[in-house]
């Protein structure tokens, strides 16, 4: 019985530290990718785990995926363009390893205000599949995720994705950040570290995790993706992809 016991406190201590499940992502794609609205569209919510989920949906009249997709791979080059997107937030911006349409393997380095503290941040786009899973590609959706963090340190803190979704009146994009993934990285490489191990802790997450940061996230991914929305079909009519000329016979 004392064995017995001993056995149930640890499983109980363990989950104290720990969370439940504190890597799962086999989660993510379930509610993010669903064709119908889910549970949670826009708000935050604190999982077992101690991750924070936030989340933010866009209604964006007028837009469609290559649109976003042009945006993100093409078009997005300089700190004016940056700053059109959200004047009031953003501040600086440039690239790392960015090839000229194509965004998965970039690293968007950036400087912003999300809620009152300016971030120096580094987003470090990758191919879906690392932290959604498996999905099936679509020509009428796009999907841009990436692991974000510190600028000025090699750690990531952060998963992000953007779902755009095209609609009967436009596009509609999920944007879902979960905080409280900590990386140690090596360039595009995420190691082994301590920083990680203790750091995906429910504990750690506890502790560098709040409600008032997420909510700021979720107020800045709102504000930013509405703004877009309002001017980027202007900009993709003037200055986004010609269709080719076409030749008589």
């Amino acid at each position: 019985m004392k064995i017995i016991l001993s056995c149930v406190l640890g499983a109980i201590l363990l989950i104290a530290i720990f969370g439940v499940n504190p890597w799962a992502t086999s989660a993510k794609s379930k509610t993010l990718l669903s064709t119908t609205y889910t549970e949670l569209e826009t708000g935050v919510e604190r999982k077992a785990n101690g991750i924070y989920e936030v989340r933010a949906l866009t209604r964006m009249p007028g837009v469609s995926a290559d649109m976003v997709r042009w945006w993100f791979a093409d078009y997005l080059q300089t700190t004016a363009h940056y700053q059109r997107w959200h004047p009031k937030a953003h501040v600086w911006m440039d690239w790392e390893n960015k090839v000229p349409g194509e965004v998965i393997g970039a690293s968007h380095l950036v400087h912003e205000y999300i809620g009152k503290d300016l971030q120096k941040l580094r987003i470090q786009f990758v191919d879906p599949t690392e932290i959604l899973g498996e999905y099936t590609p679509q020509n009428d959706r796009f999907i841009i995720c990436a692991r974000a963090g510190l600028l000025e340190q090699p750690i990531n803190g952060a998963q992000m994705c953007h779902v755009v979704q095209n609609t009967e009146y436009g596009a509609q994009m999920r944007s879902v950040f979960w905080q409280g993934y900590v990386e140690k990285r090596r360039g595009n490489d995420t190691v082994f570290s301590i920083e990680g191990l203790l750091g995906n802790t429910a504990v750690a997450r506890l502790m560098l995790t709040n409600k008032q940061s997420a909510i700021d996230l979720m107020t800045h991914a709102i504000e930013e993706m509405n703004i877009l929305a309002g001017f980027l079909p202007e900009l993709y009519q003037q200055q986004g992809p010609k269709s080719e000329p076409q030749t008589s016979e």
